[in-house]
């Protein structure tokens, strides 16, 4: 299977993680068009999973170097495989609700409040589980990214007008998403043997194995939260099954692509963990809410209009991220 060997790849990926998790939702937005994110999501859901199977056969079953995934998968304790599968699960209703969100208040709010929270809930989380990195420049990038958080919030809160309450309920949806969020990447951690991906300790799970029974812990549990989600929706009516087989296939390939770009960040991760370590992999993939607000200020223009004030503020967001997200990759170095 393929194995990063050095410190500089696994922050090359996991900035290729933070762009595909930064900009899957744009799929959601061209989807929205004429597809109820409800709908849209059963698509994006299919796409992790297969993408997580294409790899599984690919680039980990390629190669000398350690376990291939069908002799991996037989192995893999039944533990290690709740641990993961469980990931998928809280993973999966956390990120339904900030599908929610976006649908409501935009990607230029939804992603930086809800993941920004995941990623730093979500970095002291991982480094109980795996203290690996420096501590003091990991937190204090962290705390940059929370002044940054805190900055979008109030750039969100002067956006949204006359369509106060609606940016309300998104901005309490991704709230909620980011503390759910925070938890499922320590599970699937659990079931990895980060320290030795090139001969893992037997009963312990490859990288892409336990992507792919993470995959399969998002398309189990969707068929309760999702579910739930199309029969009491945050807005509009309820959603009916029998709405999905009637969408065109151009709709449901975009969602499909874009549960592909999200399992590509989400597996490049993981790869990138046995270098970078979880707390740090895990970081710097969630700088995605940086590359979200970047494609809901220019592209989708979602701050339209708003005074000067307002897009300075978002000028501090960007550039406390940034400064955040350097110092966690000084961090490992």
């Amino acid at each position: 299977m393929f194995i990063v060997n050095s410190y500089a790849l696994a922050v090359a990926l996991c900035a290729v993680t933070m762009i595909c998790w930064g900009s899957w939702g744009n799929t959601q937005k061209l989807a929205a068009k004429s597809w109820r994110y409800e709908l849209y999501y059963w698509d994006y859901v299919i796409g992790i999973l297969l993408f997580s199977v294409l790899l599984c056969f690919t680039l980990g079953s390629f190669g000398q170097a350690g376990r291939s995934f069908l002799p991996d998968l037989m192995q893999v304790e039944g533990g290690k495989a709740v641990s993961a599968f469980v990931g998928g699960a809280i993973f999966n209703a956390s990120n339904i609700l900030l599908s929610a969100a976006v649908s409501i208040a935009g990607m230029s709010v939804a992603f930086p409040l809800g993941v920004g929270l995941a990623l730093v809930l979500g970095v002291f989380i991982n480094y109980i589980g795996e203290p690996k990195g420096d501590a003091a420049l990991l937190f204090t990038g962290v705390a940059l990214v929370t002044l940054a958080i805190v900055f979008n919030g109030l750039a969100a809160r002067r956006k949204s007008g006359d369509k106060a309450d609606g940016t309300r309920k998104g901005i309490i949806l991704a709230i909620v998403a980011g503390v759910l969020m925070s938890f499922f990447y320590r599970f699937v951690a659990a079931a990895m043997d980060l320290e030795h991906f090139e001969n893992p300790t037997p009963g312990m799970a490859t990288p892409y194995t336990a992507f792919f029974i993470f995959s399969c812990g998002i398309f189990v549990s969707n068929f309760l939260f999702n579910t739930l989600a199309m029969r009491r929706p945050v807005v509009g009516e309820p959603v009916a099954y029998s709405e999905y087989f009637k969408g065109r296939p151009a709709t449901h390939l975009v969602g499909i692509l874009g549960g592909c770009i999200w399992g590509l960040g989400t597996a490049l991760s993981y790869i990138a963990a046995g270098k970078a370590g979880a707390a740090i992999s895990y970081a710097l993939g969630q700088g995605a809410p940086m590359i979200a607000a970047l494609w809901g200020v220019f592209v989708w223009k979602e701050f339209k209009g708003c005074p000067a004030s307002t897009m300075r503020l978002l000028a501090l967001m960007f550039i406390l991220f940034v400064a955040g997200l350097s110092l966690i990759t000084f961090a490992g170095a």
